[in-house]
């Protein structure tokens, strides 16, 4: 049967919208990656027993389903396969109750991140995980990427934030995990199990998020690095101060910075690379915290001034705006995210300048140096031979230093060849394993996070008529 044949079965099926037609699904093919596919169908299901119908439809079907909240993933995690239905969560955006006691948060999964920000500043309260797109991306997908931003290098990632989970799994059962307490003892949480999953195990239907009380002030400071060097002497330096205010330690090198600068109506200057700080306090402190960081940084050898932004989030938006600044600039290119241990940073350095040099492709690198991860860039085309040879070369070599193929966006479909070579057999096999319990068919994201299954003997993917089982390169 082919996929025209189908929608009025799925139409059927579920009491939610039904979107179909190449055109109307045109913005459906792809995500913030170079990745596409040729969904079937997108469907906004009215709520979850309408969400249940559509897994019970999919297993009955095999079709694949790919849950989606603002596609700003960067490895293909939302990409559908040739074939398959979209679900979009972007409509389920309720902010359902906050209880400032417990300090919790009850949300849909398509609350955009920053809209979350702006609801608890009432409540004196905010949501510490702040991903670079979190004026756009939703608290679904951070939740399934166990997504970061700037300052996790004081609070952690997303996974550290989450306290309960209600999902549909892939056998279309409805589970609620976790408990609205600060201390259980009931086994493995199975909370962090579903934590960066990518969609693949289960869909969000409702978070339950831990909050933090919010400083009185934050402020944001950049900081220009003219001496060739000292990026990690500085940083080096901040990072060993006791009793430290920052909650953030960003880095932009030279190239990305001057980018950036052409974006930011003077408050960035270019000419040189530029470090991103986030100093904390109460109202009075200010003053006298903002007075010891500057004479730290002259310490350290910084000679310029920062400049210094009053409100934080101002800097952090500004900041999010450097995938936008080389989209302009370089347009597609490798763009990646690896972590290794603080002090092989330079290592890491030293191996993306390599790497620019061999393959004739100019770097553009920023990210969150406090936590020893970087986002190399390098103008070189996404889905060419060389491409993957040098993404692959990088992933590699980040592996070599201790560190990981990625450390806040996710595998997706881009990177799960490399999952067994940081985990291990043994390992990828639990992950199959855990799979094969949440979605035995395996209907739910296929051809993302979990590696090949002719090197695991994994069960096989949902393949409807003459539908792929992961997103291509564009042609």
């Amino acid at each position: 049967m082919g996929w025209a044949e189908r929608i009025p079965n799925l139409t059927t099926a579920v009491r939610g919208e039904v979107i179909h037609g190449a055109d109307a699904l045109e913005g459906y093919r792809r995500d913030a990656s170079h990745l596409s596919g040729r969904p079937m169908a997108c469907v906004r299901p009215k709520d979850p027993e309408d969400l249940q119908a559509l897994v019970r439809w999919a297993r009955s079907t095999r079709t694949p389903l790919v849950p989606r909240g603002a596609g700003s993933s960067l490895d293909g995690e939302s990409v559908p396969p040739d074939g398959g239905v979209v679900i979009d969560l972007s409509r389920w955006d309720g902010i359902l109750e906050v209880d400032p006691v417990e300090r919790l948060v009850r949300v849909q999964p398509g609350v955009v991140n920053l809209d979350l920000h702006r609801a608890l500043r009432r409540h004196g309260l905010f949501f510490p995980p702040n991903p670079g797109s979190w004026t756009v991306c939703t608290l679904g997908g951070n939740v399934a990427t166990n997504a970061s931003g700037p300052r996790s290098y004081r609070y952690g990632a997303t996974r550290a934030w989450v306290r309960g989970l209600e999902l549909v799994l892939g056998t279309g059962e409805r589970i609620t995990c976790g408990r609205w307490v600060r201390k259980r003892s009931l086994g493995p949480e199975l909370c962090g199990l579903f934590v960066g999953s990518e969609g693949t195990l289960g869909v969000f239907t409702e978070l339950t998020l831990a909050l933090a009380e919010a400083p009185e002030r934050r402020v944001g400071l950049a900081v220009r690095l003219e001496e060739a060097g000292a990026i990690e002497r500085v940083a080096h330096g901040l990072r060993s101060s006791a009793h430290s205010p920052l909650s953030s330690m960003e880095f932009l090198d030279e190239r990305s910075t001057d980018e950036l600068a052409r974006l930011s109506s003077g408050r960035i200057q270019g000419g040189a690379a530029t470090m991103l700080l986030e100093v904390e306090s109460t109202d009075s402190e200010e003053t006298v915290r903002l007075e010891r960081m500057l004479a730290q940084l002259r310490e350290l050898g910084v000679g310029t001034d920062p400049t210094v932004f009053p409100d934080a989030d101002a800097m952090w938006t500004l900041r999010g705006r450097s995938s936008e600044a080389l989209d302009r600039s370089v347009g597609p290119r490798v763009r990646e995210d690896v972590a290794v241990p603080v002090a092989r940073l330079g290592e890491l350095f030293a191996l993306v300048e390599r790497l620019a040099r061999e393959y004739q492709a100019p770097s553009y690198v920023f990210g969150h140096l406090g936590e020893g991860n970087l986002h190399p860039n390098f103008a070189i085309a996404p889905g060419s031979p060389r491409g993957e040879a040098l993404r692959r070369e990088l992933l590699v070599g980040a592996l070599a230093l201790g560190g990981t193929i990625s450390a806040e966006h996710g595998v997706g479909a881009m990177k799960r060849g490399l999952v067994p070579a940081e985990l291990g057999a043994v390992e990828a096999g639990l992950l199959w394993a855990w799979k094969a319990a949440c979605d035995p068919d395996g209907i739910l994201n296929p051809g993302k996070l979990y590696p090949n299954r002719s090197a695991d003997g994994s069960p096989p993917s949902p393949s409807p008529s003459g539908a792929a089982t992961g997103p291509t390169p564009p042609t």
